[in-house]
């Protein structure tokens, strides 16, 4: 606390030595001498010529007389001139510009749903705010459908994968011209509709691995890639010539079902056939190779997967004679 009295009694010596520098000498008050103890060091204070102690300096500086100090404001030069207005604004209400007259006659105009994917889908919903759509793909993985949804016009590739889609109807892809490959891999699609992929001149891909399908469902001709393995297919379900007309097709997979024998008249643009895990026991002489051209070979038809079959293929040696090698299967 002492040495707050201290700092305090030092701002007043200040400003007490600040007022008497700015009076006349006459009105100084002539200096003494102040007696003072030499008990306590901070009894007393001695700055200059001023000697200040706790008992009197209230004596001393007369803060009653705070008004008489000088006012620093006043010896500033007096500036005489006149005010300043301020510049003149233009207003965006006072342009010079003619107002916009409204038409005589306006209309509301409505909003285009051109280009638009505005179907719903078994949830009510838009087919692209359940699915996503990008371009020409759309997107469906894992979206909980029992049915194909609408489909934009534009649709190229489809993906569909692991719902409970379970029928394929006739309109489902009707007028997807553009429509080149449908993967709808692990559903429970057990029949198609006969029509119901045969007009989609551009379809590629089919790709339906892992649903129930027992009967193999009517092609375009336009095919390359058919993959249903895993699903329960059988010889009965497939017609005798269903191949023969798919004269681009490359990739056949029929992996896992339940058939009983090769399928027949095989496209010569064939180049892998996965028949693995079935039950196939037999198979014909003219089943890859025409017998009636002895120097024919199928050169691209190298790759024939026939393991997980009970067929010992070392009894048709006769039947691979046109191929370039041999199909992986048991041979004892």
């Amino acid at each position: 606390m002492k040495l707050l009295a201290l700092l305090s009694l030092l701002a007043l010596m200040l400003a007490q030595e600040v007022r008497t520098a700015s009076l006349p000498e006459t009105e100084r008050e002539p200096e003494g001498d102040q007696p003072h103890g030499e008990g306590d060091s901070y009894a007393v204070l001695q700055l200059g010529d001023y000697v200040l102690s706790l008992d009197n300096y209230d004596q001393v500086i007369d803060l009653s007389n705070y008004d008489e100090l000088i006012d620093y404001r006043e010896q500033l030069p007096k500036v005489k001139g006149t005010s300043l207005a301020s510049p003149t604004r233009t207003s965006f209400t006072q342009s010079t510009r003619a107002p916009r007259t409204p038409p005589s006659n306006p209309t509301m105009a409505r909003p285009t749903t051109r280009g638009l994917l505005v179907s719903l889908t078994s949830h009510g919903l838009p087919t692209c705010l359940i699915c996503v759509c990008l371009g020409s793909s759309v997107y469906c993985d894992d979206a909980d459908l029992e049915n194909i949804p609408p489909l934009p016009q534009t649709t190229a590739y489809l993906y569909a994968r692991f719902n409970r889609i379970s029928h394929i109807r006739a309109g489902d892809f009707k007028g997807l011209t553009k429509l080149k490959r449908i993967d709808l891999s692990s559903n429970f699609i057990s029949s198609i509709d006969g029509d119901a992929l045969l007009l989609l001149p551009a379809l590629q891909d089919l790709i339906l691995p892992e649903n129930k399908l027992a009967v193999l469902p009517v092609l375009p001709t336009g095919i390359e890639v058919l993959d249903i393995c895993l699903n329960q297919l059988q010889s009965s379900g497939i017609q005798p010539e269903a191949f023969r007309a798919l004269e681009k097709l490359q990739f056949l997979y029929l992996a896992d079902n339940l058939l009983d024998s090769i399928p027949r008249s095989l496209p010569l643009s064939l180049r892998s056939l996965h028949l693995q895990n079935n039950m196939i026991e037999t198979m014909q002489r003219d089943t890859f190779c025409d017998a009636e051209r002895p120097k024919h070979t199928r050169r691209q038809l190298e790759d024939i997967r026939l393991d997980g079959n009970p067929i010992n293929l070392n009894l048709f040696p006769s039947a691979y004679f046109c191929l370039p090698r041999l199909p992986t299967g048991r041979f004892t």
